[in-house]
């Protein structure tokens, strides 16, 4: 495989001996959460778990201490390496939660729901893009920064079938843009990274690729469970990197 160039401040330092032509995408890293999969809302996620009805009012307030407690110095430093481990991840956000005190006596509870795959739900191109890929050979992985095994949340909405290369973070004690989890993704499905193109949601997790030497496509945030992603976004790269 041919090294990455060196760069300055202005591009690289050496014209390149022949024309630069990117390889044809063989394979596809997909993230987790918000890219192929968003889980159900905190208000819906808040009243299943407290298991009684919960007036408007009180769910706003809920809603808005959650917010707060983004911002509390626990909860902040809870996060970092948060993806590193089970232990970590459950922790992590364990005290997010609990950071509000009506959801103190619920915060294990709204944690496994993260581990339950009944909780989420595909974004509504998911299937249809994965179809089409593996329609035309390409190699699908997942490479995602989370604390449990996601096979069993893919096989429950039946698209598991799809991938043939699982990365989870807390299974190499490290998180993105470590090279080494997408280099692992790649070995996997037999790719080199030059071949490989890394989908999801987050600029320098997901962006962070392309230092790695694979092609990134970074989804803008925000959109709903269940919406449409515009992952046919995704099949159009890949049609335009052809042969």
């Amino acid at each position: 495989m041919r090294p990455l160039p060196v760069c300055g401040p202005e591009g690289p330092l050496r014209a390149p001996d022949s024309p630069l032509r990117p390889p044809p995408v063989r394979a596809v890293l997909f993230d987790f959460s918000g890219t192929l999969f968003q889980i159900a809302s905190y208000a819906d996620r808040i009243r299943a778990a407290i298991g009684s009805p919960v007036s408007e009012a009180a769910m706003d307030a809920l809603l808005a201490g959650l917010e707060a407690g983004l911002a509390e110095p626990a909860v902040v430093a809870a996060q970092r390496g948060r993806d590193v481990s089970a232990a970590a991840h459950r922790h992590a956000f364990t005290t997010w939660y609990a950071s509000v005190p009506g959801l103190v006596p619920v915060a294990e509870a709204l944690y496994e729901q993260l581990r339950s795959p009944e909780h989420w739900r595909p974004y509504a191109d998911a299937a249809e893009t994965l179809e089409a890929l593996a329609g035309r050979g390409i190699a699908l992985g997942v490479v995602s920064d989370v604390g449990w095994d996601l096979r069993p949340t893919f096989a429950h909405h039946g698209l598991d079938r799809y991938f043939s290369a699982w990365v989870h973070s807390f299974e190499h004690d490290t998180e993105k843009p470590d090279p080494a989890l997408f280099g692992y993704a790649c070995r996997q499905l037999g790719v080199a990274s030059a071949e490989t193109l890394m989908v999801g949601d987050h600029p320098a997790k997901d962006g962070g690729a392309a230092g790695s030497g694979l092609r990134s496509y970074v989804l803008p945030a925000g959109a709903a469970p269940g919406a449409v992603r515009g992952l046919d976004a995704v099949l159009r790269l890949v049609c335009a990197a052809g042969p």
